[in-house]
């Protein structure tokens, strides 16, 4: 029998037989709520495997994933690597093109998919020729039920794949909002020294339950909610999307002691005032924050309406989660473990260090690198990004930090959107963190614009609290007042919903299109 100690897909076996009739999963996505037990669920991954290789698929072969937020998608996702298959999880919200793009890129052989997911996906993956294709609704011609595959299939019949030293466990894409995607090589080994850390350092129990309500296919649903939990005999609850109301009454009627998201899904779930008011959530111990601006507003107020610890850690595909709250900070009700507004400290066993616009590392503010098992062995197909990006181990992550005297770092926003207004250098995230302090606005993004004397100079675009919206006199005198002048927006345009992506953070391309359109158009 294989060591569970190599492959990924074998994370949860030892716990499936020690605590195997626990609640592993309470899928939400159904017309009646599914719960699968530890014990089934093993059994299931190792039925999904069995079927994947008595079809033909061979170690190191590719699957499509593109389900949608469904007990499916854990069982393929962790059930192929039993058998050596390398997953691909789909952001189904991605356009045709860009996914005929993964699947070419990524050398796909077979694909398992919920045709709802999106309007194109069984298209896409008949044009592309996968096979086989296995569909988890009623199938049409050429394609497979998921569950008459599964019964089918022998549990017992697997042959588990062994992996060598950093081989390819899974094969995420990034969003590609700003270019063309690029495959993320994660390891078997690098993937199950995380989990171990996280429960080494970040010890969940067996009674603990996390809501997840963000997609699956994104790497933190799998990092912050799924592996963890259900290493140790705990479960999560599966919404087949983020709905607040919906959030609210999961978080609530099944006890759940963890959730996270983005700062839209907590300011969403704020505004359903009378349902927060009329629920208690007794069991709740955490939630999770980021992914976009967040400013210390919102997380008092979220602190105040759940009467639970907000904690905001930092996390990146290629890398892991390196920057989180201490490890010796037992129990966080007794004290915020890092001031608001921070990532946290860096993780025990990962190295950091800071990186600034001259190539000398600096300890207070540049671009973050990473070192630790967790990072990628290089991005799929891409040698010459793999060779920029990671350099003696250390992967540049191009996200800027300051870091404070205590240890505390704090996102200032990426390299590749920083801009120089006048000779000044604005990192946009620092301009939205100034705005959303004013008490109508919302949200917030900055976007570079041309300007005649500065070369370029910042823009954004706000949503705001109720119909009385701020001018834009208003908000520039905000931005004046409370921050140094060259960073003050010269234009401002109120929105009613900010552009985001299927990873649920904010579009930057398509904030920046909406701006020039709007100044083109006169506005």
């Amino acid at each position: 029998m294989i060591s569970i100690d190599t492959n990924l897909g074998y994370f949860n076996a030892q716990i499936a037989r020690m605590k195997g009739a626990r609640t592993a999963i309470i899928d939400l996505s159904r017309s009646e709520p599914l719960s699968i037990t530890h014990a089934e669920l093993n059994e299931r991954m190792n039925r999904i495997a069995a079927a994947l290789q008595a079809r033909g698929l061979a170690r190191g072969d590719r699957l499509l994933l593109a389900t949608g937020n469904r007990s499916e998608f854990i069982e393929v996702f962790f059930g192929s690597m039993r058998a050596g298959i390398v997953p691909i999880p789909l952001n189904h919200k991605l356009g045709a093109d860009t996914i005929r793009f993964i699947m070419e890129d990524a050398g796909t052989q077979a694909a398992v998919i919920s045709p709802e997911c999106h309007p194109e996906i069984e298209m896409l993956v008949e044009e592309a020729g996968l096979s086989p294709r296995i569909s988890t609704d009623a199938p049409t011609s050429g394609w497979e039920s998921y569950e008459d595959l599964l019964a089918s299939a022998d549990p017992d019949a697997v042959t588990p794949a062994e992996p060598a030293p950093r081989e390819v466990a899974f094969l995420p894409y990034t969003s590609g909002s700003t270019g063309v995607p690029k495959g993320v090589l994660l390891p078997h080994d690098g993937m199950l020294w995380a989990i171990r850390a996280a429960q080494r350092y970040w010890p969940l129990l067996p009674d603990d339950r996390a809501l997840i309500a963000g997609p699956l296919f994104h790497k933190n649903a799998m990092r912050v909610s799924v592996k963890p939990m259900l290493r140790v005999g705990a479960s999560v609850v599966i919404l087949p999307q983020f709905e607040p109301k919906m959030f609210l009454r999961a978080l609530a009627e099944y006890d759940c002691t963890h959730s996270g998201g983005v700062p839209a899904m907590y300011r969403m779930t704020l505004a359903e005032e009378d349902l927060l008011a009329s629920l208690k959530f007794p069991k709740l111990k955490c939630l999770e924050m980021g992914s976009a601006v967040v400013g210390a507003t919102l997380i008092a107020a979220v602190e105040t309406a759940f009467d639970t610890p907000v904690t905001e850690a930092y996390g990146l595909t290629e890398g892991g989660g390196p920057l989180r709250e201490p490890p010796d900070e037992k129990d966080a009700r007794k004290k915020r473990p890092v001031p608001r507004g921070s990532c946290g400290v860096i993780a025990p066993e990962v190295e950091v260090k800071m990186v600034d616009t001259t190539g000398a590392e600096n300890p207070s503010e540049g671009e973050l690198w990473v070192r630790s098992p967790a990072v990628l062995t290089g991005y799929n197909n891409r040698p010459e990004l793999t060779a920029e990006r990671i350099i003696d181990g250390f992967l540049r992550t191009g996200d800027i930090f300051r870091r404070d005297k205590d240890g505390h770092f704090f996102f200032m926003g990426r390299t590749d959107d920083q801009f120089s207004c006048g000779g000044e250098n604005i990192n946009p995230k620092e301009v939205e963190l100034l705005l959303v302090q004013h008490p109508d606005i919302v949200d917030a993004v900055v976007a570079p614009i041309p300007h005649d004397v500065k070369g370029f100079a910042p823009a954004a675009l706000i949503t705001v609290r109720g119909a009385a919206a701020p001018d834009e006199d208003t908000v520039k005198r905000f931005a004046l007042t409370h921050g140094p002048a060259y960073a003050h927006p010269r234009r401002v345009f109120v929105v009613q919903n900010m552009p985001f992506n299927g990873a649920g953070k904010i579009d930057r391309a398509l904030a920046k299109a909406e701006i020039l359109a709007r100044i083109n158009s006169g506005a």
